[in-house]
């Protein structure tokens, strides 16, 4: 099995010329560029009225997902870090208007003007390191609050991404929710190897019923019927729409914090990115009255 790109090298330098070329010439890509694009579009839920958008493209590439936001009568941005791949979309005479950028480093356009944002197969990205000065957390975090600043009130961002494990989705999940992003995840085909996605279904602003996550696609093509039944959280959507729960609920279900509790806690502190002291025969040890 080939080694995923993310783990070879940073993409300025992984996708060079001949990477680049190689991969907009690959069939096998442009088909499942296209799948996954439009799929994406699909779950942007754009109003259905005849008016073009102005979406955004983050990780565009060569402009293989830009033709379907062309197709479907949209303006778009595209964003890239990679010199090699925009000069294989000017040579293909991408529609869109293309921008070299490190989205680790924010996104840079003004506040509320983009309709819309999609992305195929970068946002993991940025959970590497490639350099002394990167810190994974510090770039999502500028990625997610950036995006969150230039979409309009309301509108969707589905980002597509190939996440290495469960820690490194929610890791990317968790960053997306304190930039504000109401939405959650949606898997396509959760028990195919082959087929199956995720999308992170992002809505700006706060959850409310227009931004309830969308149900992922079944073997069948359809929605997935039983992701809610079946115990596998790894298969099911992530819904964020209890976050404000009142507090008086809150205070009738108290219960004595013990070490469990305290260890659960830490384990998710850990997980937003947080320092924590480490776990000893100590943690959550009752102290006496006094020494």
């Amino acid at each position: 099995m080939a080694s995923r790109p993310e783990l070879q090298a940073p993409p300025e330098i992984f996708y060079n010329d001949d990477e680049a070329r190689k991969y907009t010439s690959s069939s096998r890509i442009i088909d499942i560029q296209a799948k996954l694009s439009e799929r994406a579009l699909e779950l942007l839920a754009l109003p259905d009225d005849g008016v073009p958008r102005l979406l955004l493209d983050i990780g565009c590439g060569s402009g293989l997902s830009g033709e379907t936001l062309t197709d479907s009568g949209h303006q778009w941005i595209g964003l890239d870090i990679s010199q090699s791949m925009l000069d294989i979309a000017l040579e293909r005479e991408a529609e869109g208007d293309l921008i070299l950028g490190d989205m680790g480093q924010g996104l840079g356009l003004r506040p509320g003007v983009i309709d819309g944002a999609i992305s195929i197969s970068a946002v993991q990205w940025l959970c590497n390191a490639d350099k002394s000065s990167h810190e994974p957390r510090l770039r999502l975090k500028a990625f997610f609050g950036s995006l969150y600043r230039c979409l309009a009130r309301g509108a969707r961002a589905v980002l597509q991404v190939y996440p290495e494990n469960l820690a490194q989705r929610e890791l990317i999940l968790g960053f997306a929710m304190r930039a504000g992003f109401s939405g959650g995840v949606v898997v396509d085909y959760p028990h195919s190897t082959k087929k199956r996605k995720e999308y992170l279904v992002l809505t700006c602003g706060p959850p409310s019923l227009s931004s309830a996550t969308p149900k992922g696609k079944g073997e069948d093509g359809d929605s997935d019927s039983d992701e809610d039944s079946s115990g596998d959280e790894e298969n099911q959507s992530v819904s964020v729409s209890d976050r404000h729960r009142p507090r008086k609920k809150q205070k009738l279900n108290k219960k004595v914090k013990g070490r469990e509790w305290v260890l659960r806690k830490k384990e998710q502190m850990r997980r937003k990115g947080n320092a924590v002291p480490l776990d000893t025969k100590y943690t959550a040890r009752k102290r006496k009255a006094r020494f």
